[in-house]
């Protein structure tokens, strides 16, 4: 949640993340996206992995318990939209470029910078 992160700024080629937006508060979303954005090279990725509900894709009934199952423990916690998440990325200046659909209905999500740092 700190920000700015201690690394020096565009000093990564990618960012990886598997499993966190679901099992964290919302805030970590926001703050994952900032952190990243000032931590990529200009043509960096910052990729995600886990399960998202997508508006318009029926919830798989794993996916649905586990969110479920989530909430249950941490009323904070729980799967999210990808929507709502690329709407965040994109307040950061981040944009989802490429999704790849995995086992167990997971995506992978790849984000690029949308703008150049400082912009």
């Amino acid at each position: 949640m700190a920000q700015p992160w201690p690394v020096p700024p565009s000093a990564f080629d990618a960012v990886y993340c598997a499993n966190l937006i679901h099992i964290a508060p919302w805030p970590a979303c926001a703050a994952l996206m900032s952190g990243a954005v000032q931590a990529l090279a200009a043509d960096g990725a910052l990729v995600l992995y886990g399960p998202y509900l997508v508006d318009g894709e029926a919830v798989a009934p794993g996916n649905r318990a586990f969110d479920a199952d989530l909430r249950a423990r941490d009323p904070a916690w729980g799967l999210r939209r990808l929507a709502t998440v690329a709407d965040e990325a994109g307040r950061a200046g981040l944009a989802l470029d490429r999704r790849f659909d995995m086992p167990a209905n997971n995506l992978l999500l790849v984000f690029r910078r949308s703008q150049p740092l400082g912009s």
